[in-house]
């Protein structure tokens, strides 16, 4: 079989199929779990702000992210604007939340992920994907005959539909997720997204049913499979414990995690008392007892020089902080 999967896809037929499917959904647009219904193809936005055209506000080979997907040649990272979240700390609200950005049709966004493979990347890491799937599904269709052929980063922030995520199987090798509440009145409070937890844990799930523990190659890079971000918030904000608890019953106690340290109170987070501060050494470290009780070692973490791994095979470049999809 031909790596990475959507050249299989892409060679059957099946792309184009679901490039046609989730292309015509947008007429109604269901994407994610806000369900808005409203009619992009007429350029109509909805909670996402985002109508017919995706708008990317950045692209480039990204070094910060964590190591099987940075590499040494960086990932080929585009940052898409709009959200489906309102988080009250984003540290990418510019973007997410405000608008900034340029839109760009499929054929640009094609062009663009033939350039940062040009650049030497190792993948195509697509940043809050979620609300303009359709869109990167057919510029992957239109980049392919040009050439593309680096395995797709998923890097979302969790709030994705199973429906939609189904439609993704051999065509996504490596997904990233967020996993960033256990509680739905919490979610509700600091993201606008009550049932976050439970289409949170339902996606994630179908993730590791298409492409189980992430793999890594003789050079440590990730080929295919699943790596779980679990971004720490003051005062048990994130639900580490519940969070855990789903990872290691319901996936796999060798599920790779990045157990994310570097939250910072942006955007509206000084307004909130329980968010104005960054997390503690304690709080931090309490996390990391909470994996280790769940039986969960195959992970990243923090240890004041940039991402450090506990498990598993060595990786060769030092670690920046990863950024976490806000």
């Amino acid at each position: 079989m031909d790596y990475p999967s959507y050249l299989n896809a892409y060679n059957n037929g099946v792309l184009e199929k679901v490039v046609e499917t989730i292309w015509q959904g947008l007429s109604s647009c269901q994407l994610c779990p806000r369900m808005c219904k409203v009619n992009r193809l007429e350029d109509r936005k909805g909670f996402c702000q985002t109508g017919l055209k995706a708008r990317v506000y950045s692209f480039f080979p990204h070094s910060g992210e964590e190591p099987p997907i940075s590499g040494w040649m960086g990932s080929g990272t585009i940052f898409f604007s709009g959200c489906n979240m309102r988080c009250l700390y984003c540290q990418n609200y510019e973007f997410s939340q405000n608008g900034l950005g340029e839109q760009v049709t499929p054929q640009e966004l094609a062009k663009i992920m033939l350039f940062l493979q040009k650049q030497g990347c190792h993948n195509i890491n697509l940043v809050t994907p979620t609300h303009v799937l359709p869109q990167i599904l057919k510029a992957i269709y239109l980049a392919i005959p040009q050439g593309l052929n680096l395995p797709i980063v998923y890097n979302t922030s969790g709030y994705d539909r199973y429906e939609i995520i189904k439609l993704l199987e051999g065509i996504v090798d490596i997904y990233l997720p967020d996993m960033r509440y256990a509680d739905r009145e919490l979610s509700l409070k600091y993201s606008q997204a009550q049932d976050y937890p439970y289409y949170n844990m339902a996606a994630v799930e179908q993730m590791h049913r298409q492409v189980g523990v992430a793999q890594m190659d003789e050079y440590g890079l990730v080929k295919k499979g699943l790596i779980i971000r679990h971004l720490v918030l003051p005062n048990g904000i994130s639900g580490t414990e519940k969070i855990m608890q789903f990872i290691s019953q319901r996936l796999s106690k060798e599920t790779h995690i990045s157990l994310m340290s570097q939250y910072l109170p942006c955007y509206k987070a000084s307004q909130f008392k329980e968010l104005s501060r960054r997390i503690s050494l304690q709080e931090y470290e309490a996390a990391q007892d909470i994996m280790a009780r769940n039986g969960l070692n195959n992970a990243w973490i923090q240890d004041g020089h940039g991402l450090k791994r506990l498990a598993g095979v060595n990786i060769r470049p030092v670690a920046k902080e990863g950024i976490s999809n806000c």
